[in-house]
C-alpha cells in the first residue's frame, strides 16, 4: 500500500486534459498503484520510475518513491 502524492505541476496537467475518459483511466492507474499493483513500471535512473500506459499515444507518468509514499511528477 502506497500514499500517492500528485505535484502540482502533474495535476495542473492532469486536469488540463480535455479527454476525460483518458483522465479517469490515468486517475484509476494511480488508484491501484496506491493499493500496490504497479502494472507496467520500468525505473529511467537516479530513483525515478516510469509508469507506463499502453493506449493512446501511449501516457507516461514519472514518479519517485518516498518510504510508502509515490511522489508523482
Amino acid at each position: 500500500m502506497f500514499s500517492i502524492r500528485l505535484l502540482p505541476e502533474f495535476r495542473f496537467w492532469l486536469d488540463g486534459l480535455k479527454d476525460q475518459q483518458v483522465r479517469i483511466r490515468l486517475a484509476r492507474r494511480l488508484d491501484k498503484a496506491q493499493r500496490g499493483i504497479m502494472g507496467d513500471v520500468k525505473a529511467v535512473g537516479e530513483g525515478v520510475f516510469e509508469m507506463r500506459e499502453h493506449f493512446g499515444p501511449g501516457w507516461r507518468r514519472y514518479y519517485t518513491r518516498r518510504g510508502d509514499t509515490l511522489l508523482v511528477m
